[in-house]
This record gives structure tokens, C-alpha cells and sequence, in this order.
């Protein structure tokens, strides 16, 4: 079983894929080079969640 995500980690990694999709791929690390860019997030927790669910919405995006 996965760890389940809050609803301010969903709705902020929604929110930056709808405005930057064509900018995210499937690969986490790049992901999260590019959610570090594109949100001033202080905390690498929070910047880590954001863009394990954003590489999520690109996987469901490419299927």
C-alpha cells in the first residue's frame, strides 16, 4: 500500500500541471528540479510529494 496524499499536495500539483503540462515528463528527478522552478517551496518534503504526485498525473497522462 502507498502512502496517501493530502488534499493541499493534490491540489497544488494539479494546479502546476494544468498550467505547465507539456514541461513535465515521467521522471522524478526532473520533475522535481522543474516543481523547485516553477513553485517557491521552502520545504523538500513538501517539494518531494509534489512531484512524486505530478510524475503520477504525467504516467496517467501518457497511458
Amino acid at each position: 500500500m502507498g502512502r496517501i496524499k493530502t488534499q493541499r499536495v493534490k491540489r497544488a500539483s494539479e494546479e502546476l500541471f494544468t498550467r505547465h503540462s507539456g514541461s513535465f515528463k515521467s521522471d522524478f528527478t526532473e520533475n522535481k528540479k522543474l516543481v523547485g522552478g516553477f513553485a517557491e517551496i521552502k520545504s523538500k518534503k513538501l517539494r518531494n510529494m509534489i512531484a512524486g504526485y505530478v510524475t503520477r498525473l504525467a504516467k496517467r497522462g501518457e497511458a
